[in-house]
């Protein structure tokens, strides 16, 4: 797979100036509908396999992923170090204060410093606190720089600030893109972007690698 420099997809701009004058849940519904069409074109484009697109809801947040294993299964690819994995997820936060359903983390593949190491922790493409789930959705689940997901680091500083914007804000559309660097379920970064109540669009790209 070629190895992605991220950026600002300036598709995003356009889309933007495009419905500037619906309202704000308006211009989610219509971010979340053309991101999703852009994201797997530019996925498919990009990825250098071939590949089963699904998605699912959850709550208030559609998850799209790129199931291998169903290929796997059919006989169409034959190579198991291909992984399913995560396309992007989007929606709008629905900040939440029930317990974290961390016993499911906690099994998911088993102990998380001897499968991925010290420097790894298992992250959520959308935290629990606004909305993210993993109860019966392992799929939110994937290997995150420790750092990052912690806010540790200064990149992980701003990561938590855009967490915490959705959470503050009730019904902020928001999504993360995986971007990735070969064919595992590990991505090499993170976009995460977050339509604020001004109607301007607040995306960052994170280090995961």
């Amino acid at each position: 797979m070629t190895h992605i420099t991220p950026s600002f997809n300036p598709k995003y701009a356009h889309l933007i100036e495009t419905a500037a004058s619906q309202t704000y849940s308006e211009l989610g519904l219509y971010l979340q509908e053309h991101l999703i069409k852009i994201w797997i074109n530019d996925y498919k484009t990009q990825c250098n396999r071939l590949t089963d697109i699904g998605s699912m809801y959850n709550g208030s947040f559609e998850y799209i992923y790129d199931d291998c294993e169903s290929l796997l299964r059919k006989g169409v690819i034959n190579d198991d170090s291909i992984e399913s994995r995560m396309l992007a997820v989007t929606g709008t936060s629905s900040p939440k204060i029930s317990k974290r359903d961390d016993y499911r983390l906690k099994g998911w593949l088993g102990k998380t410093e001897t499968i991925f190491g010290k420097e790894w922790d298992k992250g959520h493409f959308i935290a629990h606190s606004i909305g993210g789930a993993i109860d019966s959705i392992e799929i939110n689940v994937f290997p995150q720089k420790r750092a990052l997901n912690r806010g540790w680091s200064e990149e992980g500083k701003i990561f938590r600030k855009m967490e915490t914007y959705c959470f503050e804000n009730p019904d902020t559309y928001c999504f993360t893109r995986p971007i990735y660097s070969d064919q595992s379920s590990r991505p090499s970064f993170l976009e995460f972007g977050i339509l604020k109540h001004d109607k301007t669009l607040w995306t960052e790209t994170f280090n995961n690698h």
